[in-house]
């Protein structure tokens, strides 16, 4: 059996598992040698108007959510990718950002053809203009320092000119999106998009497990592993940061799935350990806990 009908029975078994398992457990191998599903042509037509169990307008919000974030995420690395004078990202680290850049860009492509052959709109940012010259960079759109907030501007206030700080933001967006990729899964159980999307999310899985393996080699207090354990979010030298960037990881200390206690499982040695259950899975946010209550990620969105 191959493993996409592997992967086929899983979800006809029990969609559940299914939809919140671990993206993350092969990120580390060949970092970048496929390239994102996204970025490959794809016949996007007929079969994606097929819509199993969900409505088209559930699927398409779906998908328009999914698209907010892969703006939100293309337009931060391109702004660090181009950091002008000394640059922000050594020379070493800048083909993992330059990729991560494209991929995010395949998403917006893909995301939006997808949408428009569903019959619906795409999102667009504040200040979109479809003649800008980079599309789909909106810089008037965004303010990654978080300047409007007193909360978040001391944090990220460094973000394209400390690389250090760039990285604890850019930990903060991938796994953020991650948690909002699974919080959407649902709405796409049994729709013949699920796959595509499961592949978008695979790619932002990589990209924070990339991101965090430069942070451990460089010292992270945290010593991040590819994947979030317990709820443990980066450790910045900014007074108070962890009060800002905690909120992030609310619910991953998580240890319960499907009504079993993880922790209180076998495992050779004794049970399963804490740091283990947790980095198991990637627990879900909402699209509620991102920009509505909660608004994770709204001042760093300009109106």
């Amino acid at each position: 059996m191959n493993f996409r009908n592997i992967l086929s029975e899983i979800e006809k078994t029990d969609p559940e598992v299914y939809e919140r398992l671990s993206d993350r457990r092969h990120i580390l191998k060949g970092f970048g040698a496929k390239v994102a599903v996204a970025a490959l042509p794809l016949a996007i037509g007929s079969l994606f108007k097929k819509a199993y169990g969900k409505s088209t307008d559930a699927v398409t919000a779906a998908l328009n959510f999914a698209l907010e974030l892969e703006y939100f995420e293309f337009n931060f690395f391109h702004i660090a990718n181009n950091v002008t004078g000394l640059g922000l990202i050594p020379t070493v680290d800048q083909p993992g950002f330059q990729m991560i850049e494209t991929q995010e860009k395949a998403h917006v492509n893909f995301l939006i053809a997808t949408i428009t052959a569903l019959g619906g709109t795409p999102f667009t940012p504040n200040h979109y203009a479809a003649a800008n010259s980079v599309p789909p960079y909106v810089p008037a759109a965004y303010d990654f320092t978080g300047a409007a907030s007193t909360a978040y501007y001391p944090v990220f206030a460094n973000v394209f000119n400390d690389y250090p700080t760039f990285l604890i933001a850019a930990q903060t967006f991938e796994d953020t999106v991650v948690r909002a990729y699974n919080g959407q899964m649902t709405n796409l159980l049994g729709n013949s998009l699920f796959t595509q999307v499961q592949q978008l999310l695979a790619t932002e899985g990589r990209h924070a497990a990339y991101i965090r393996l430069i942070r451990r080699n460089m010292g992270a207090t945290e010593i991040p592993a590819p994947w979030i354990n317990n709820n443990i979010p980066p450790t910045s030298p900014v007074p108070g940061s962890i009060n800002v960037l905690q909120p992030f990881y609310i619910g991953e200390d998580n240890a319960t799935q499907l009504n079993v206690t993880i922790t209180s499982l076998p495992d050779g040695t004794g049970t399963v350990p804490e740091w283990s259950a947790t980095a198991a899975f990637d627990e879900p946010l909402s699209q509620a806990a991102i920009t509505g209550i909660g608004g994770l990620l709204t001042p760093f969105i300009l109106s």
